[in-house]
């Protein structure tokens, strides 16, 4: 497998991230991996592993570029560490990650091992709202975008993501968890009335069993058997809409 640490060049200066894709001389199609509040970590680093393993080119970035270089010890978390990982969190915008996807296609426009064409994404958590925010802002690149459990898809605020649902032209995944203090249940139908309202093609589903995390093995709230089911309806939906 090809895997380096590359940079990504944005509007606001020089953004590390990840890349990996199967070795080989044939051209594969691209994901864009969005981080969660966490930020980039060897964890993440395997899923992109995963997804280029199935024949995809994979780019991580590290979102949090424009206030350091973060690596938080997840494991070793406490309060005082998730205060910080909260402030990170908060640093980002809607507007501000758009702007970085933009540099991201670029990057990924000028890669031989990256298929011209449609693009996929995947975002957990904090990115649920970027996936959806970018499907709407870069609509003629997007084929699909996913978000697990994701939060602040449907807000109050004129940047709320749903807002961009009828300029939306690929396919949208939504997988929630069950159990998710994160994600209000009242959410979830507002997104369900907005997506049906606008004949936006999607899948939105609350995994049985679940927790806010379930996809990660190194959370107390991995859920094997539903990360697994997750990662088949993924894979899928790239096969179908990136191939």
């Amino acid at each position: 497998m090809f895997e380096r640490e590359v940079t990504v060049t944005t509007k606001y200066g020089a953004m590390p991230a990840f890349a990996a894709c199967p070795d080989g001389t044939a051209p594969v199609p691209p994901v864009i991996l969005y981080m969660d509040a966490p930020g980039y970590r060897e964890e993440l680093c395997n899923m992109a592993r995963r997804i280029a393993k199935m024949g995809f080119f994979c780019l991580l970035p590290d979102l949090y570029y424009r206030i350091g270089r973060l690596r938080f010890d997840i494991p070793r978390r406490n309060d005082a560490m998730s205060v910080v990982i909260r402030g990170a969190m908060t640093s980002l915008t809607n507007t501000g990650v758009a702007d970085d996807t933009g540099g991201m296609l670029a990057f990924l426009d000028a890669q031989e091992r990256v298929k011209p064409g449609p693009v996929g994404c995947v975002g957990h958590c904090m990115s649920g709202c970027f996936v959806v925010t970018v499907a709407g802002r870069y609509a003629s690149r997007f084929a699909s975008a996913a978000a697990l459990y994701g939060i602040g898809i449907v807000t109050d605020q004129p940047d709320s993501p749903h807002l961009l649902l009828p300029q939306v032209k690929g396919e949208l995944y939504f997988a929630f968890a069950e159990v998710d203090p994160a994600v209000p249940a009242q959410a979830i139908a507002d997104l369900k009335a907005a997506l049906e309202k606008h004949g936006t093609k999607h899948t939105l589903k609350v995994v049985p069993g679940t927790h806010h995390g379930f996809q990660f093995s190194a959370r107390p709230d991995f859920e094997p058997k539903a990360a697994e089911a997750t990662w088949d309806e993924l894979f899928d939906l790239w096969e179908r809409t990136l191939r």
